[in-house]
């Protein structure tokens, strides 16, 4: 433990400059790593190392997966869906979900900045970057067209995903985070995708609920550490 703390804080002190804030660290674990002896002291060792050069937890993800043939319900009628009209009204709308997020990321750039400038900080670093048409991006709306949330399917760089699923605060706790979920699978699956991919935190429990409702399987989990 002492070599990897010791080996860690050199590789820092050279490739991140003094004053600076590191990066982040990622890693990604097997599901059930808290469960396997050897897995475990690995994963917990590595996260000591960190510790003891000022990381922190920032939280535990879940990642998941859709596979061909689960089954995927109706649309409920409750909702109407409709594409995303230009890039300010999707940026609008992230800003409005950051009220009362559980998203651990999003809380951390809340403590540095405003909820617009996380929301255009967000969009920058990886909506942008799908290399999937916009047109598949869908806002959730009453039958009166007030929005209710949105979704995102897309392509990153190596596979389908559900990018953003969100709730607008007004909305939560009706449920309707099923239909936009569902929804935005529907969109995949019409593209003849082999799998769809999509990550929540393990703490944020009403969404991966709604995963797990949809039948997305978590096959890996992520270990995200942070510096303050």
């Amino acid at each position: 433990m002492d070599i990897g703390v010791r080996l860690l804080r050199t590789a820092m002190a050279e490739v991140v400059p003094a004053g600076t804030r590191p990066p982040g660290y990622s890693r990604i674990v097997p599901p059930d790593w808290r469960e396997a002896g050897a897995t475990e002291r690995v994963v917990e060792d590595r996260m000591v190392a960190l510790e003891r050069n000022g990381g922190r937890l920032l939280v535990e993800r879940l990642r998941l997966e859709w596979r061909p043939g689960t089954p995927v319900p109706a649309p409920s009628g409750r909702l109407v869906f409709r594409p995303v009209r230009d890039t300010e009204e999707i940026l609008a709308l992230m800003t409005l979900v950051l009220d009362g997020t559980l998203d651990a990321h999003s809380r951390d750039d809340l403590t540095r900045m405003s909820p617009r400038e996380a929301a255009v900080r967000h969009y920058e670093d990886e909506l942008a970057h799908y290399r999937s048409p916009r047109d598949w991006w869908r806002i959730a709306t009453l039958p009166d067209g007030e929005p209710v949330g949105f979704v995102t399917p897309a392509r990153n760089d190596y596979n389908p995903i559900i990018g953003y699923l969100a709730v607008l605060p007004a909305h939560r706790g009706n449920g309707y985070i099923d239909d936009i979920l569902a929804e935005g699978t529907r969109i995949l699956i019409a593209q003849g995708v082999p799998r769809i991919r999509a990550a929540t935190d393990l703490g944020n429990t009403p969404m991966a609920n709604a995963f797990e409702r949809a039948g997305y399987v978590n096959f890996e989990r992520t270990i995200n550490m942070a510096w303050i």
